[in-house]
C-alpha cells in the first residue's frame, strides 16, 4: 500500500462530499441536498486534514486516520443504527425526495448518496489503516530480514 492509493481514495471522498456543500439533483430527483450549515464544519475539518496528510504525512496520517474513524462511527450511528433497530419513521421522512436504491415505506435505507458516501468513507480508512500500520510493520519486517541477511555475509 503506496501514499498515492491513500490520496486518491481521501480525494474521491472529497470530492463526493463537495457535493453536499453545494446540493445536487438529477433529472429533477435530490441527490443530496445543500447541507453547508449543518456539515461545513466536517469538510472543513476533513480538508484540512486531508491537505496536512498530503504534505506532513508522519503526523498527517494518523490524524486522517482518527479522523476517518470518527467520522464512519458517526455516519453509522447517524443513519445505519435507524435501519437496524429503528426507529426511523423521521429519517423516513427527512430523506423521502432523495435518491433511492432500495425502496421501502417501514424500514429507514440510506439514500444513494449516503450509501456511497459510507462506502468512501471505509474504503479511505481501510486504505490509511493498511498505509499506516500495515504497511508500517511490513517494512520493519523488511527491514530486519536484510539486516539479518547482511549480518550473516
Amino acid at each position: 500500500m503506496n501514499k498515492k492509493i491513500c490520496v486518491i481514495s481521501n480525494l474521491c471522498l472529497l470530492l463526493w462530499f463537495a457535493l453536499d456543500m453545494v446540493g445536487m439533483s438529477i433529472d429533477g430527483h435530490v441527490l443530496v441536498t445543500r447541507s453547508y450549515a449543518e456539515d461545513g464544519v466536517f469538510f472543513l475539518i476533513f480538508l484540512a486534514l486531508f491537505i496536512w496528510y498530503i504534505f506532513k504525512d508522519k503526523i498527517g496520517k494518523y490524524l486522517l486516520t482518527g479522523w476517518l474513524s470518527m467520522w464512519f462511527i458517526t455516519q453509522f450511528l447517524s443513519h445505519w443504527y435507524f435501519t437496524i433497530f429503528g426507529p426511523s419513521e423521521g429519517k423516513i421522512n427527512y430523506f423521502a425526495d432523495t435518491i433511492k436504491l432500495i425502496l421501502s415505506p417501514d424500514i429507514y435505507i440510506p439514500d444513494l448518496y449516503h450509501i456511497l458516501l459510507h462506502i468512501l468513507i471505509l474504503v479511505s480508512l481501510i486504505n490509511m489503516i493498511t498505509y499506516c500500520f500495515i504497511s508500517r510493520k511490513l517494512k520493519t519486517v523488511q527491514q530486519h530480514e536484510r539486516n539479518q541477511g547482511h549480518d550473516v555475509k
